[in-house]
């Protein structure tokens, strides 16, 4: 079962895809669904996606918060804002012209291989606190909307999960953020 297109103009809303039980005759269901090419495309909102995405997922995306459990090739690519968490498997040139926005990756053995990133304009990164808060609420809400046995697990072994997640910075937006920080702080002195 493919999506096609999903998301192309939805804006504002959260949407939540998911495949019943009853029509999976008791399978895997995150080998039976796959959201198609280039959903998430210039969206904002939330999406939770209990399935495996198609390539360039999140591209364009411009302040959509979105998780989802695999991705295909090009995920994140031009990337301006937002959030976009993978619970799983991603494809190659992953980033590629991401300059802002954030992405959290998961891998069961908490290794990711580089080669897979375009990391010409992004920063891999361990999580810090306040990326551990967000986290943890877009995993739960996912939880709640979806029932996703593998976030419940995540979820449930947090912290130690955490230790799992890696985050994909956009270096200009990085610095950005810095010194809005600086002059807020300076503000308040």
């Amino acid at each position: 079962m493919t999506i096609q297109l999903l998301h192309k103009k939805l804006i504002k809303k959260k949407l939540t895809i998911s495949v019943a039980e009853s029509c999976t005759g008791g399978l895997l269901t995150h080998n039976l669904t796959k959201l198609a090419n280039s959903s998430k495309y210039f969206n904002m909102g939330l999406t939770t996606y209990s399935n495996f995405a198609g390539e360039r997922f999140c591209v364009r995306n411009s302040g959509a918060k979105a998780v989802v459990e695999g991705i295909g090739d090009h995920g994140c690519e031009y990337m301006t804002g937002g959030i976009a968490v993978v619970l799983g498997e991603f494809g190659r040139n992953f980033a590629a012209g991401m300059s802002g926005g954030i992405a959290y990756l998961y891998s069961e053995d908490g290794t990711f291989d580089e080669k897979k990133f375009n990391l010409e304009m992004v920063e891999l990164e361990d999580l810090q606190k306040e990326d551990h808060d967000s986290l943890q609420k877009l995993l739960q809400n996912h939880v709640d909307y979806t029932k996703s046995p593998k976030a419940t697990e995540i979820v449930n072994d947090w912290p130690k999960s955490a230790k799992k997640f890696i985050k994909v910075m956009p270096t200009d937006y990085k610095r950005a953020l810095e010194m809005m920080a600086k002059k807020q702080t300076e503000k308040t002195v």
